[in-house]
């Protein structure tokens, strides 16, 4: 069943953001999380090209906009709850800042923190 899909439907926290995962299309793995408001949901979907809200800034943050790894949208899930996305990407480039292809390269392991030294993670 298919029906229009209007961003202002949903559920962002107090500060109107939602939990934004970053997920590659082709792989499955999991790259990074950003926040999003209606307007950076709406300006992705319009675009193709992932738009975030940035926190620190507060400004809009299309990703690889000035680095060169964007992020182009292939489809975008909404959880259950309608308070956290899902965004299946085609990523250029390393998704991190670090300049690794995730973000998520700690891991915590027998109450130890172990960081992955190679780029791929």
């Amino acid at each position: 069943m298919a029906t229009t899909f209007d961003p202002s439907t949903l559920r962002y926290d107090a500060r109107g953001l939602i939990p934004a995962v970053a997920q590659d299309a082709r792989t499955g793995e999991v790259l990074m999380m950003a926040w999003m408001n209606v307007e950076a949901v709406a300006r992705t979907l319009e675009s193709g090209r992932v738009t975030y809200w940035s926190r620190s800034r507060a400004a809009f943050w299309v990703k690889g906009e000035t680095s060169g790894h964007t992020q182009k949208l292939v489809e975008m899930r909404v959880d259950c709850d309608r308070d956290s996305l899902l965004l299946r990407i085609d990523q250029t480039g390393p998704a991190c800042h670090t300049n690794r292809r995730s973000c998520f390269y700690t891991s915590v392991q027998d109450g130890h923190e172990i960081v992955a030294m190679t780029p791929e993670f």
